[in-house]
């Protein structure tokens, strides 16, 4: 799947975030496809690489052994030129509340092609706003990732929230043996519900309101609710609240985040209604979910299907970028704003990857 053509992508296209950063990063990586980006995050405040975005693309050219132009704060333009991918050990700095999370999502599916394991330590914010908190990979988004032949682990050190950061997480990525389709075109029957509600440097007490009012949402709902009251180490004062639900076939999780003159109820309130207009659906995924696996579904063989929540500009976004690398049969249905199907008839670059190392000359 190599080639030495450049493929320039306009990273102003569609939502024209850092989700087009990570994933056509990631691919060019894995094809071994010199990538040209453009218009990095344009129409953002800040537009360009931020710490978040450049200590990714820093992490990812150490283990892909690239060389890069543009890899700069404030940079529009990059050009990542990708060798060999190379396990090992690595430790990756934000230097502020970046999520940690974002960058293991460019991180994971690299590693996962290396043929050693992977150990990362990652620094930055652990629970920050717009994007994933840090209980939302180990509970939602890895157990999914594992059905489709991707197995790490996650595990948080020390919680990092906005606006200082200083979270600490570890992970290890094992290679993959075989990548497989995924259908999460049905959730099958609901399992349990649990919550997390946590805090950092603030009275429990605030967590013990958060679970008290969610237990008594759901409750009214007809559900019950496995709750954990925990107080993270921390580097500087936080509160937040994760709710998940765990179906025979799928999981989706939803998250809020406590700031200062927000009632503990609050912050209940909006998880518990996020989770209660999901369960009133019949959708395998939630939207966040949905996003995250298209790059899994894209490269494992055969057709993945999933139903997601709601059709995301991200979703839309992140299909588009990986067609751009792959001419793949895709179809998704739904409006944007709607629950939806997609449908990704994959390119198999897994099974080819393991085949060419397995027969390569020892």
């Amino acid at each position: 799947m190599r080639s030495s053509a450049v493929l320039t992508i306009d990273g102003s296209h569609g939502e024209g975030g850092g989700q087009i950063v990570r994933t056509a990063l990631a691919l060019s990586a894995i094809l071994g496809r010199p990538v040209e980006l453009v218009n990095i995050r344009a129409g953002r405040k800040n537009p360009g690489l931020q710490p978040q975005h450049l200590a990714s693309v820093k992490a990812l050219a150490r283990i892909a052994d690239a060389q890069v132009r543009g890899a700069e704060l404030g940079s529009c333009a990059l050009h990542f030129i990708p060798g060999s991918i190379r396990g090992g050990s690595h430790r990756v700095e934000i230097g502020t509340a970046g999520a940690v999370s974002l960058v293991f999502q460019m991180l994971l599916a690299p590693l996962s092609f290396s043929t050693t394991p992977s150990r990362l330590i990652l620094t930055g914010g652990t629970h920050v706003p717009w994007s994933p908190p840090a209980p939302y990979v180990s509970e939602v988004f890895l157990p999914i990732a594992a059905k489709a032949g991707l197995v790490a682990t996650w595990e948080v050190e020390r919680a990092g929230f906005y606006p200082r950061g200083g979270g600490e997480v570890r992970v290890a990525v094992q290679p993959f043996t075989a990548l497989v389709p995924l259908d999460l075109s049905d959730r099958g029957k609901l399992l349990r519900i649990r919550a997390l509600s946590a805090v950092a440097g603030l009275a429990k007490r605030i967590a013990e309101r958060q679970a008290e009012r969610v237990s008594r949402r759901l409750g009214a709902a007809g559900y019950e609710v496995e709750i954990e009251i925990a107080e993270l180490e921390a580097g500087c004062p936080g509160d937040s609240l994760f709710l998940w639900a765990e179906f025979e076939r799928s999981r989706a999780g939803f998250g809020t985040l406590g700031e200062r003159g927000k009632p503990a109820e609050r912050v209940a309130d909006e998880a518990a209604d996020a989770l209660l207009a999901f369960l009133a659906g019949t959708a395998a995924t939630d939207p966040h979910l949905a996003d995250q696996l298209v790059l899994l579904m894209a490269l494992a063989p055969g057709r993945s299907v999933l139903t997601t929540a709601q059709v995301s500009q991200h979703l839309l976004t992140n299909l588009w970028t990986v067609q751009q690398f792959l001419p793949l049969l895709i179809s998704h249905e739904g409006r944007m704003g709607a629950p939806g199907r997609l449908t990704i008839e994959g390119a198999g670059i897994g099974v080819q990857a393991k085949a060419a190392v397995t027969s390569s000359p020892a």
